[in-house]
């Protein structure tokens, strides 16, 4: 049984759709359950770093009739969080403190160099299991597993077999987002991915903050086009699943058409561009 639905509907080969949402608000929190997309992502890289309010959110994202009539304990929308610190930064305790309130995934920022990505990769790991055939990049996370278990609906067991990170473990439940969004990301794109083995998650091409670091103060340059083709011209190479946060109704087609697998909208209440994202890949809920 897959547990995160952004997985299942990536090894489908069909596109997710998610949203950023602030932490803390029980109406977004609902309202983001019983939208059509399949994942949030609490922002709490630009917004407050507060566990107190992102274990509110998970909480009222549950809806018990939903699981007895479905009869599965994977959510229908998976929460993820984007932390605050930078790749460079490598501060271990906020990944952990994250998943430890039972988040399916987790965006990093500013991923830029082959020891970003892997750094990432450790910090949201437990060690494997003795023989196992994924042991690298061997997992840091810290142990505590009690809390994120009991919001996954599983044994400590089954969750610490189950919390490790896709595709790098095959049966992971943990969704990685590395941000690929400095003018360094992309030069390093190569590298980035020889470090994990093709396996990083998703990489999340965004533009916005990708030309600032080129010194331009604007999306809609020939370079930055450019320096994004690049980077996802990478991705489809390496067979890598790769997205944008720059998305609208109006251009949609278009990052279906370039191979987004990860697609988010720049106002997370404009559901036109889900809705019509749905239609043009041929794929309901």
């Amino acid at each position: 049984m897959r547990l995160n639905p952004v997985i299942a509907r990536l090894e489908r080969g069909e596109p997710a759709f998610g949203c950023f949402l602030q932490g803390g608000s029980v109406p977004d929190a609902v309202w983001g359950a019983g939208s059509p997309y399949d994942f949030v992502v609490y922002e709490m890289e630009h917004g407050p770093f507060n566990v107190t309010d992102l274990r509110v959110s998970l909480q009222f994202m549950l809806d018990r009739r939903e699981i007895a009539e479905s009869g599965d304990i994977a959510p229908r929308v998976a929460p993820l969080v984007r932390v605050p610190v930078n790749g460079r930064e490598g501060t271990q305790w906020i990944a952990k403190q994250v998943l430890d309130q039972g988040v399916y995934g987790i965006v990093f920022p500013m991923i830029n160099t082959p020891e970003d990505a892997v750094a990432a990769l450790r910090a949201c790991r437990y060690a494997q299991a003795l023989g196992a055939a994924d042991r690298e990049p061997v997992g840091q996370r810290g142990h505590s597993p009690a809390g994120a278990s009991r919001y996954w609906g599983l044994s400590i067991l089954d969750y610490t077999d189950k919390a490790d990170v896709w595709p790098l473990d095959p049966q992971g439940e943990i969704l990685l987002c590395l941000q690929c969004e400095h003018i360094e990301a992309v030069e390093n794109l190569e590298r980035i991915l020889d470090a994990v083995d093709n396996k990083p998650g998703v990489i999340l091409i965004s533009e916005k903050d990708l030309s600032v670091s080129m010194g331009y103060r604007s999306l809609f340059t020939p370079e930055v086009a450019e320096a994004v083709r690049r980077a996802a011209g990478i991705c489809r190479r390496r067979g890598v699943p790769f997205g944008s946060p720059q998305v609208e109704a109006q251009n949609v087609a278009q990052r279906l058409e370039d191979g987004c697998s990860l697609l988010m909208p720049l106002n997370p209440r404009d559901l036109e561009t889900v809705q019509r994202g749905r239609a043009l890949a041929g794929g309901g809920r």
